[in-house]
């Protein structure tokens, strides 16, 4: 069986590509190889299928998954076909191992029949996801922020045809019309959209000038997501149909926001309760007093500093944590004492005949 190919050498990319290099990568070779732009090059269109092909797994997240386990395990090595090597040096092949049972592998059978075609892709785009920082306030309390993610949408110009006006639009050769196209080498196979026709099964005579005939056009989609109050840092919300367009006329993708809760400089957070420190000058620790201190939700309340504050001590004002279902934590505040630095010779003086007078050294 001859060598699968490697995908990324196809794309000339790193296995650590991120998608938009990857996506960047595919566009710029599509384009050079493009049956349009090399009408009497044979090779130019298996190059666009080969580069069709490798962007098709590699563009899925999930299948990027799988197909980069298999690499790993020495799926594509050029060495023929083997799997892998034995201890004594000879090759292990793809036909002569059972993945199913063998130890350690788990459902690898599977795993190569859902990447290479024997198993069928559900209707609809993948979710995507984006990760969105929110103040602690927001978090604490809930509200809405805004989140920017780029997709692709139907080009306004043709209406998402990839036809220019009045261009003639005919079935596309390469797939027959049926929009997808098998790939196979020896006992792999693998079914994705038609790059010929980019998965539309019609090719039109004349590209749309706006989005070169790819039908779709990048745009950076804004949107107001709802923050439920007492979200924390690595909480999920699931947007139904917001995400990426589909390729095969399915249904949009959805979009998965993850918030990282941004710090504040006044307030911490320790499950439901939230934490603060506040100063008090050192007559405040020594008399006592009422000082006022601010809540997460802007209101101020009147604190009471007995007489005798330490620096460190903890109060708590309940009821002023964070409100998650039907239960509320509580505001923790710790006191520091601020020494005054800089003392005139008078305070300096009543300050020693107060430590005489209580017996205290200095």
């Amino acid at each position: 069986m001859p060598p699968a190919k490697d995908y990324y050498r196809v794309l000339g990319v790193s296995e650590k590509a991120p998608e938009a290099e990857i996506k960047k990568a595919y566009r710029r070779l599509a384009k050079k190889y493009h049956p349009d732009a090399n009408p009497s090059d044979d090779s130019a269109a298996e190059r666009f299928k080969e580069i069709g092909e490798a962007y098709g797994v590699l563009s899925d997240q999930a299948q990027r998954k799988k197909y980069d386990t298999m690499r790993k395990y020495g799926a594509f090595s050029p060495s023929g076909g083997g799997f892998g090597r034995t201890s004594r040096g000879g090759s292990v092949r793809m036909e002569d191992v059972d993945f199913g049972g063998f130890p350690g592998f788990g459902g690898l059978g599977d795993l190569f029949s859902s990447i290479f075609g024997k198993g069928k892709r559900s209707a609809g785009a993948d979710p995507i996801e984006v990760s969105a920082e929110i103040p602690f306030r927001t978090a604490a309390l809930g509200g809405k922020i805004p989140v920017t993610v780029a997709v692709t949408e139907a080009c306004p110009v043709c209406g998402g045809t990839g036809a220019a006006a009045g261009a003639k639009v005919d079935i596309c050769q390469e797939c027959k019309g049926r929009g997808t196209v098998t790939f196979g080498q020896g006992g792999f196979a693998v079914t994705r959209p038609c790059p010929a026709c980019r998965g539309r099964g019609k090719i039109p005579s004349q590209a749309c000038g706006r989005c070169s005939g790819s039908a779709e056009i990048d745009v950076n989609k804004r949107l107001l997501v709802t923050v439920a109050p007492g979200t924390d840092s690595g909480q999920k919300v699931r947007l139904k149909g917001q995400g990426q367009r589909s390729s095969d006329a399915g249904p949009p993708g959805d979009l998965i926001v993850t918030f990282q809760v941004a710090p504040d400089r006044f307030f911490r957070r320790e499950g439901l309760a939230v934490h603060c420190t506040v100063p008090v000058n050192l007559v405040q620790a020594v008399l006592g007093a009422k000082i006022k201190v601010r809540t997460i939700d802007g209101r101020r309340v009147v604190l009471n500093i007995p007489p005798g504050t330490q620096p460190g001590r903890r109060f708590r004002i309940r009821g002023q944590g964070i409100a998650k279902g039907n239960t509320r934590g509580d505001q923790i505040v710790e006191v520091t004492v601020t020494i005054p630095e800089d003392l005139t010779p008078a305070q300096v003086e009543a300050l020693r005949q107060f430590a005489d007078s209580a017996g205290l050294k200095y």
